[in-house]
C-alpha cells in the first residue's frame, strides 16, 4: 500500500467512526492511533458517552471478526479464553475457543469481573496467544482489545490492577459532547442509530499492511531520548509512588509513530509526543496516598512533566 493510499486509508477509518461519535475527532483520532500502533486501548468514562459505540464503530469499520463480553462478577476465565473438553468419540481433549479468539474483542466493563477473570486477559494482550492445558494457540492477526470502564461507579466493581493496567497501549475518555453536538446526535438517532449504516473501510490484511508501515514511521534519537526522560520523570516525581515503567516509553512512541500516520507524515515531531503523553502515561502512574487524597490527578503530573523536560534542540 502506497503512502499516499495509506493516508486516505486511515483518514476513510476515522471518518466512518465520526459517523457515529460526533464532535470527538481527537477521541476518534488517538483510538484509531492506538489500532495502527497495534496496542489495546482502555476507554474509561460516565456512563451514556458513547464508549461502547466508539468500540462498535471501530470494529464495523474493520472486515475483521468482532466479539464481546461482557465482563461480571461470576465470568470465569474459561469463559473469556476457551475451555478443554473431552471427545469421546476421538477419546482425546479438544480445545474450544472462548470470544476472545477474534480480531476485534470489545470488553465491557472490565472493572466488573474479579481479578482472576481480569487476569486471563494478560497473556491475550501481551503475547497474543492464550494457553490452555499446556498447548499454546495463537490468537488471529490483528488482535485488538477495546476495554471499557465507569470510574464512578465502586459498587460490585474490582479495581483494575497494575500489571492489567499497564499492558493497555493507552488510555482514552470522551466527555460530555457540546450542547451543538448533542443536537446532531439527537438528529441522527431519529429514526434509527448511525452504527447500522456503517460498512467495513478495511480489511484485516490492509489493517495488518498499515500497522507495518507505522513501526517505520521516523523517530529521531534526540526523541527517543526524550521520551525516555519524560517517562524516567514520572518515577523522579516527590508526588509518585509509581512512576510509568519502560513499556511507557514503548507506548509513547508506537502512539508517537501513529499518530504521525494518522495526520499524514512519515517522521514523529514533539508535538506528537506531547499529545499522547497523558494517554500513554497517565494510567501507569500511582499517585502517592497523601497526594491523591489533596485531589492531584495523574494528568496534572503529565502536564508538570511535559513543563519541565526540555524539548531537543532543532526539534
Amino acid at each position: 500500500m502506497s503512502e499516499m493510499r495509506s493516508g486516505e486509508s486511515i483518514q476513510a477509518l476515522i471518518d466512518n467512526v465520526e459517523t457515529v461519535i460526533i464532535g470527538k475527532t481527537d477521541v476518534v483520532r488517538l483510538a484509531v492511533a492506538a489500532l495502527l500502533a497495534g496496542g489495546h486501548i482502555l476507554i474509561e468514562d460516565i456512563p451514556g458517552v458513547g464508549k461502547t459505540m466508539l468500540a462498535r464503530a471501530l470494529a464495523k469499520s474493520l472486515d475483521c471478526t468482532f466479539k464481546r463480553i461482557q465482563f461480571t462478577p461470576d465470568l470465569l476465565p474459561a469463559d473469556v479464553t476457551g475451555i478443554s473438553v473431552y471427545n469421546q468419540s476421538s477419546g482425546e481433549f479438544e480445545f474450544r475457543p472462548g470470544p476472545v479468539f477474534a480480531n476485534i474483542v470489545l470488553v465491557d466493563e472490565i472493572n466488573r469481573a474479579t481479578p482472576k477473570s481480569q487476569a486471563s486477559l494478560l497473556e491475550c494482550m501481551e503475547e497474543f496467544q492464550v494457553t490452555a492445558d499446556g498447548v499454546t494457540h495463537p490468537l488471529p492477526n490483528p488482535f485488538f482489545v477495546i476495554a471499557t470502564e465507569n470510574p464512578i461507579e465502586y459498587e460490585g466493581t474490582y479495581r483494575l490492577p497494575e500489571a492489567q493496567l499497564d499492558r493497555f497501549l493507552g488510555r482514552i475518555s470522551l466527555g460530555y459532547p457540546s450542547p451543538t453536538d448533542e443536537v446532531a446526535m439527537l438528529s441522527k438517532q431519529m429514526v434509527q442509530h448511525p452504527i447500522e449504516l456503517v460498512e467495513p473501510v478495511l480489511t484485516p490484511a490492509e489493517l495488518v499492511e498499515l500497522q507495518q508501515q507505522v513501526r517505520r514511521i521516523h523517530l529521531d534519537d534526540s526523541l527517543k531520548e526524550y521520551m525516555v526522560n519524560l517517562s524516567r520523570a514520572t518515577r523522579e516525581d516527590a508526588t509518585v509512588e509509581l512512576g510509568a515503567s519502560p513499556r511507557g516509553s514503548i507506548a509513547l512512541m508506537r502512539l508517537s509513530q501513529a499518530l504521525a500516520a494518522v495526520c499524514q507524515r512519515d517522521y514523529v515531531i514533539p508535538d506528537d509526543i506531547k499529545h499522547v503523553a497523558y494517554p500513554a502515561l497517565g494510567h501507569r502512574i500511582i499517585l502517592s496516598a497523601d497526594v491523591a487524597f489533596q485531589g492531584t490527578t495523574s494528568r496534572e503530573v503529565v502536564e508538570q512533566v511535559l513543563a519541565r523536560v526540555p524539548v531537543p534542540l532543532g526539534q
